[in-house]
């Protein structure tokens, strides 16, 4: 007859292993901490997140006119590498080159800066987009967007 296992023996236990406790704070007796937004409010959506979907709306809206551009390959970096200009730029431009798509680069910092609230914000970051695709086409950029400059 097997006698009951001691809690303090090395005999292995035929229990599984208890599951851990989620804990969750209840600080001054005000209840459990909930969720702090509903789910479909995206509270994880950062400054960049934004700033990136900002880019691609731009870069949507041109392609309907020029389907060349999925072949150029956008980006968005913080800001532009030091140079020794007096100015900061906005974006720049590659053009293709040993098997590396073209590339336009819109800085995000040097944007967010210029603009002071969001709509201010996306019509900048069109205008870049506009100027530095016309570069990269060898076009003005009323030639790339009719309207550009008008807002």
């Amino acid at each position: 007859m097997d006698s009951p296992v001691p809690p303090n023996s090395s005999h292995p236990s035929t229990e599984p292993p208890a599951e851990p406790r989620v804990r969750r704070r209840d600080r001054h007796g005000r209840g459990m901490r909930g969720p702090v937004a509903p789910p479909q409010v995206p509270l994880s959506t950062s400054r960049a997140d934004t700033f990136r979907d900002l880019v691609l709306d731009s870069v949507e809206r041109l392609e309907r006119h020029w389907p060349q551009l999925a072949d150029i390959e956008f980006l968005v970096m913080e800001v532009p590498p030091p140079v020794s200009e007096e100015t900061v730029p906005l974006g720049g431009s590659a053009p293709a080159e040993k098997g590396e798509p073209a590339r336009v680069v819109v800085y995000r910092r040097p944007v967010e800066i210029r603009s002071k609230s969001r709509d201010e914000r996306a019509l900048l970051v069109h205008e870049v987009v506009v100027e530095q695709v016309a570069e990269l086409l060898g076009l003005s950029p009323e030639s790339v967007d009719p309207r550009y400059g008008q807002d």
